[in-house]
């Protein structure tokens, strides 16, 4: 049974309070370890130690000297692979076979990517014409933004915490992270990789906790830190936008969704499908972009919706090193009874339901683990709740449509707007319904492919700002302005 501590200023620290909570396997519901939850006065000593470093050793070096510690913390976060590895697969319980070619590779590589993008990063230059002829010059100088207090979330723990860690570091800011209660061991041991590559003291340091009344909110409310980064909930998003309009710090919010895939007729079959399956039950639909909504043009709706059936049907649940396993638990007893709540609400409303809709049958050292049966329905209206609220579950309702206009209409009927997928061999077509989408990234013929120099975030209640390449550099850093008088 282990510790977990805060990190704070470089070193391990379990508090002043004495209050700690247990971090539970989702696998089986047994106690991974005992966490030590930091209140004020460790959130202090955490933003104290970030602004301090601002003014030390960290402040000082050139772009050049971040970006080799940059990559010195990817390579350390590879070195230890499958102490990674392990970690995260304790916290979510997602299968080695997902964590091992997503989860950890993704979340070391963020490092390298955001190196490579401050290295080469421009900023505009003007020569201004002045009533003298001599001119002037105007060029942008990027400077750190500050102490950033990044809240990361319990869905894929390591990759979501370094998009945003990367980057902050790479714009020469210091960061507090809270990573969720439910998964606090892969940014734990990142602070091991820290201090064994030499980042300076205070540059990262790691608090844990809940929201109301914990590190959440006495974070989000210290008046040093100087902007959020958020990935979670709309409704704990529009908290942290509250607690960041006093002192006008700037914010990036990464937030609910309830994304639809649309299937057209003339879409390759097996391509549709292998997407829908992977964006509807991979990390058991534990996916900010995943598909909950799937509309089908009608000529192939039948065969789609048995296709997708016997997919669902061929998914093998079961312990993360097991093999063959290709989708694990939820992540807590909590989300579970969430999911199993729409499941039992679907059915009220309507539902014909395809496929799961329960609790499976696993083994005895499984059943405490928050386990639930990949399902599809069909049949509801559309303004069925569980078409309209995001539900984040392995699951999925599927309905048909007559045309073009009406699967935009369809799909754009929603608070959210986050992703879509679009299935479709006609070019022409994809090209003239993507854009239409109220979206902030639009597949067509694929899904979760990222190109991290595009922007990435939500429209509507998904999300406030963009991040990913030079659009992260925006959101870390302040942009100045130096007019010289020639």
């Amino acid at each position: 049974m282990k510790d977990i501590l805060n990190f704070i200023n470089g070193e391990y620290t379990k508090g002043t309070s004495g209050r700690t909570f247990d971090n539970i396997s989702p696998i089986d519901g047994r106690k991974i370890a005992t966490v030590h939850e930091a209140l004020k006065p460790e959130v202090d000593a955490a933003v104290k130690a970030a602004k301090a470093a601002l003014d030390g050793p960290w402040g000082k070096m050139s772009v050049n000297e971040r970006v080799e510690m940059l990559n010195a913390i990817a390579d350390g976060i590879n070195a230890r692979f499958d102490e990674f590895l392990e970690a995260e697969i304790l916290d979510t319980g997602k299968p080695k076979s997902l964590a091992s070619h997503i989860d950890i590779p993704r979340g070391a590589a963020n490092f390298k990517v955001f190196a490579d993008t401050i290295k080469n990063a421009a900023t505009e230059t003007f020569m201004l014409d002045t009533p003298d002829g001599a001119g002037a010059l105007n060029y942008g100088v990027r400077r750190p933004k500050g102490v950033i207090a990044v809240i990361s979330p319990w869905n894929l723990p390591l990759l979501l915490m370094t998009w945003k860690v990367g980057p902050a570091l790479a714009c020469g800011n210091t960061v507090v992270v809270k990573p969720s209660e439910e998964t606090p061991l892969t940014t734990t041991l990142l602070g091991e990789v820290m201090n064994e590559v030499g980042v300076p003291k205070g540059v990262f340091n790691v608090i844990h906790g809940f929201g109301p009344d914990s590190a959440g909110a006495y974070l989000t409310q210290h008046p040093e830190v100087d902007a959020i980064t958020f990935t979670g909930e709309t409704r704990t998003g529009e908290h942290i936008m509250q607690a960041a309009s006093v002192g006008l710090r700037d914010i990036s919010l990464e937030c609910g969704g309830k994304n639809a895939a649309i299937v057209f007729a003339d879409a390759d079959m097996d391509k549709a499908i292998e997407g829908v399956m992977r964006s509807a039950f991979a990390n058991c639909g534990q996916v900010c972009l995943g598909t909950e909504r799937v509309y089908v043009e009608r000529p192939i709706f039948e065969e789609f919706v048995q296709r997708l059936k016997e997919g669902a049907e061929s998914l093998k649940l079961g312990a993360p090193h097991e093999a063959g396993t290709n989708l694990g638990p939820l992540i807590s007893q909590e989300h579970k009874e969430k999911v199993l709540s729409y499941y039992k609400l679907a059915v009220e409303e309507g539902a014909t339901v395809v496929t799961g809709g329960g609790v499976p049958d696993l083994s005895s050292e499984l059943s405490g683990g928050a386990w639930v049966q990949p399902t599809i329905w069909t049949g509801l209206t559309e303004d069925a709740r569980v078409v309209k609220e995001e539900i984040f579950g392995p699951c999925c309702h599927i309905q048909p449509f007559d045309s073009e206009e009406e699967v935009i209409k369809l799909t754009n009927d929603n608070v959210y707007g986050l992703a879509t997928s679009i299935w479709t061999e006609n070019l022409t077509r994809a090209h003239r319904v993507a854009p239409k989408i109220e979206v902030g990234i639009a597949w067509v013929n694929s899904w979760f492919l990222r190109d991290l120099r595009t922007p990435f975030g939500g429209a509507k209640q998904s999300g406030i700002g963009r991040e990913g390449g030079e659009y992260s550099l925006e959101f870390y850093s302040e942009l100045s302005n130096v007019c010289i008088k020639l």
